[in-house]
């Protein structure tokens, strides 16, 4: 039997698929991609080559694609480095890689300044986790390709958030959007990816991916037993425990980031039909 990989995170399809699956695969031809760099501030990446079609997840600056195809009509079929998700961005989202990048957005969102003043007007803004290259530092600015960014927000590019359920909680009523993951709008498996991300942890980008990491954790019902920093999985959604009695995740009820008492989600969520399939101690 021919070995069945996950079409979110496998660059195939029936009329074209990287070379690096030739033989595992079946697909009419097969292509090296081509290494591109997310330059806007975020980009989609959509399910079908068109505005309208579903939007899957979103790939943040600095980040890097591998493009197998590109369309007429300027969308490119590829694939993230970060997560391996695969899918449509614009083609006027990418562009040619930079140098590597040195640091992130540590702030929930930043601005990109076009010279070494604040009264300027804007060029662009950046959301948490977004990566860049800084060439130099010129007072309170760190020059980057795109303009001037306040040096106070970025990290380092290898450094770590001590505690994740910290950061998600500093998301908190940020709108809820399907595929989102950023400070304009997110869902509940892309604020996982992020806190966890952010604190040097590798995350997949969806809830029954990220229900593979950790460690079981052995609780009651009524998940007495709960601690800071466990994830609670539901069929098609997560939360994270910010104590043994609140969760903090985004969700479609509040449409937003919202911390919420454990015993409500649950109610609310069992009379919907959804009962916790597992609850992950996560660890580095």
């Amino acid at each position: 039997m021919a070995e069945r990989y996950d079409p979110r995170i496998t660059p195939a399809r029936p009329d074209l698929a990287a070379r690096h699956l030739k033989g595992k695969v079946a697909a009419a031809r097969f292509v090296e991609g081509e290494l591109r760099e997310v330059l806007d501030a975020q980009a989609p990446v959509r399910a079908a080559p068109s505005p309208d079609a579903p939007l899957l997840t979103e790939a943040l600056s600095g980040e890097r694609v591998s493009v197998y195809e590109q369309s007429e009509e300027g969308w490119c079929w590829g694939q993230l480095a970060g997560d391996g998700y695969v899918g449509w961005l614009p083609a006027n989202a990418l562009g040619r890689p930079g140098p590597a990048p040195t640091h992130k957005v540590s702030a929930l969102r930043t601005l990109v300044f076009p010279g070494l003043s604040i009264k300027l007007p804007p060029v662009d803004a950046l959301s948490f986790g977004c990566a860049l290259a800084v060439a130099r530092t010129e007072g309170d600015f760190a020059a980057t390709r795109g303009g001037f960014v306040p040096a106070r927000h970025l990290a380092l590019i290898d450094a770590d958030e001590p505690d994740f359920a910290a950061v998600a909680e500093r998301f908190l009523g940020v709108p809820y959007l399907w595929g989102g993951k950023t400070s304009l709008g997110l869902d509940c498996s892309g604020l996982v990816q992020l806190a966890l991300t952010a604190a040097g942890i590798r995350c997949p980008r969806d809830s029954d991916m990220q229900e593979a990491l950790g460690i079981p954790v052995a609780t009651t019902g009524d998940l007495s037993d709960l601690r800071r920093g466990n994830l609670v999985f539901w069929k098609g959604h997560v939360a994270i425990a910010r104590d043994g009695k609140t969760l903090v995740h985004a969700n479609a009820f509040h449409m937003a980031v919202a911390i919420e008492p454990a015993a409500d989600a649950i109610a609310r969520l069992r009379a919907m039909g959804s009962e916790v399939t597992s609850v992950k101690r996560i660890e580095r």
